[in-house]
């Protein structure tokens, strides 16, 4: 995949947030100009160039930014892929399941599965690197609808974001989902938005734990 597969849209409007919010964030990261801000023949590609440099895609491959790009409009916008995602999800929670841990775009397939379920079992729900608060692009296309709690008054939730995830772009989903969510901040080195950055920090597997002795 290169820059000439993402598509106007969602995915545009998404890459162009995040190389906005890595040049706010991180001083390897240039800016966005106006020009570019505006789709100028030529900003797609120089937006991936600059996310490149930035924590959270330290490392990772232009056709990998891609590829994660329409993931996120395939799910948002496809709802045949809406439903098949949500259904493996529903597929591993058992009876005896306390505790969910999601990360990036999972946590979005994730938190919409638990809202379209009655009566789960979850005690615990564990976000990663959550784009869930982005706001028109994620948080208001989000299903049944934006806001809604995804458990019961005994589920926990916790947000855990790296400072400078990009991906994570709204840090505190406190006014979006509720005061009761649990919001913890971690560094994650060189690797922002790393999945194993996240699930080896001491404060995820705290949250994890909790959970596990959820009644």
């Amino acid at each position: 995949m290169t820059s000439a597969d993402i598509k106007e849209g969602i995915e545009v409007d998404l890459l162009m947030a995040l190389w906005k919010e890595a040049a706010r964030v991180d001083k390897n990261v240039v800016p966005p100009g106006a020009d570019t801000l505006v789709r100028a023949p030529g900003s797609v590609q120089a937006a991936l160039r600059a996310l490149s440099r930035s924590r959270s895609f330290a490392g990772v491959a232009m056709r990998s930014m891609v590829f994660d790009l329409k993931q996120v409009s395939g799910y948002i916008n496809d709802p045949a892929i809406r439903s098949e995602a949500q259904e493996r999800v529903w597929k591993l929670i058992g009876d005896d399941t306390k505790v969910v841990v999601a990360h990036s775009l999972g946590s979005v397939v994730a938190y919409e599965a638990m809202c379209a379920m009655r009566n789960h079992p979850i005690r615990a729900l564990i976000t990663l690197g959550s784009p869930l608060g982005i706001r028109n692009l994620i948080y208001e296309r989000l299903l049944p609808q934006p806001g809604a709690w995804p458990g019961g008054r005994n589920l926990t939730w916790t947000n855990v974001a790296d400072t400078g995830d990009i991906v994570a772009l709204v840090k505190d989903l406190r006014p979006a989902f509720g005061n009761q969510m649990r919001i913890v901040e971690v560094m994650n080195g060189s690797h922002a938005h790393d999945a194993i950055a996240y699930l080896t920090d001491g404060l995820t597997g705290g949250a994890i734990a909790g959970g596990l002795r959820a009644r």
